[in-house]
């Protein structure tokens, strides 16, 4: 029969009995089991000096293994949060009042109406002032611009649309009067060679503009010192 071989207490490093449950030297109580649950027994009051029994082991082992399963479960059921169920039946049952568009989660868009298209002649702006507008007829005793083709007159002077048409009418009665041929009134608008917005004041109607030069000089000795040649033509 083999003799039992004496052990070193934890704590005070006395030496005991296989059998022997208390230090005779400190009074801790002694590991009995020298397993995995006596080395851990011993472990333990090496370094605390209390020791709670033989039994925190299977409930350590318990409570780590009972949070390892929580933190499975809680990554699994984050990771499947993410998931798009898709429907792969195409037999779906609708309902009442919808067709296959509903079916398939389309609309059929109402068509837009075609736009209408004017091919006459467009209407003009209100306000909008016409060709016959911007060709009054020439006041009593004045000439009236020929109503077509292009000529050459001598341009004594331009009165701004704001002045108004009483002016320009009496500085072609005074041209008149001077002696200057064919004085009248035009409005410029109505003539693209002509920059507009004025009542232009003029003498002659010529067919070439070396024939309104030479008249020109009339026009500056009667008091028209800023007189030009100008062409006209109708739109």
């Amino acid at each position: 029969m083999s003799t039992p071989e004496p052990r070193d207490c934890p704590r005070c490093g006395a030496g005991y009995d296989t059998l022997q449950e208390y230090c005779l030297e400190c009074g801790d109580r002694l590991p009995t089991n020298r397993g995995t649950v006596g080395l851990l027994a011993g472990a333990w009051q090496r370094r605390f000096p209390w020791y709670p029994g033989d039994w925190i082991w299977p409930t350590l082992l318990f409570l780590a293994v009972a949070l390892v399963a929580t933190a499975v479960a809680a990554a699994t059921s984050s990771s499947g949060a993410g998931t798009t169920i898709v429907a792969t039946d195409a037999n779906v049952a609708v309902g009442p009042g919808t067709g296959a568009a509903a079916a398939t989660g389309q609309r059929t868009l109402p068509t837009a109406p075609k736009p209408t298209v004017t091919t006459g002649p467009l209407p003009k702006a209100p306000g909008a002032p016409s060709t016959e507008a911007r060709v009054p007829p020439a006041p009593a005793g004045l000439t009236a611009w020929p109503a077509a083709g292009t000529a050459y007159t001598d341009v004594l002077e331009s009165v701004p649309l704001a002045s108004g048409r009483t002016l320009a009418v009496a500085r072609a009665r005074a041209a008149k009067a001077a002696g200057l041929p064919q004085a009248g009134v035009l409005v410029s608008s109505g003539y693209p060679s002509l920059h507009p917005g004025y009542y232009v004041v003029f003498s002659g109607v010529y067919g070439t503009s070396r024939a309104a030069s030479a008249a020109l000089a009339a026009a500056h000795g009667k008091g028209f010192s800023g007189a030009y040649v100008a062409r006209i033509t109708h739109e």
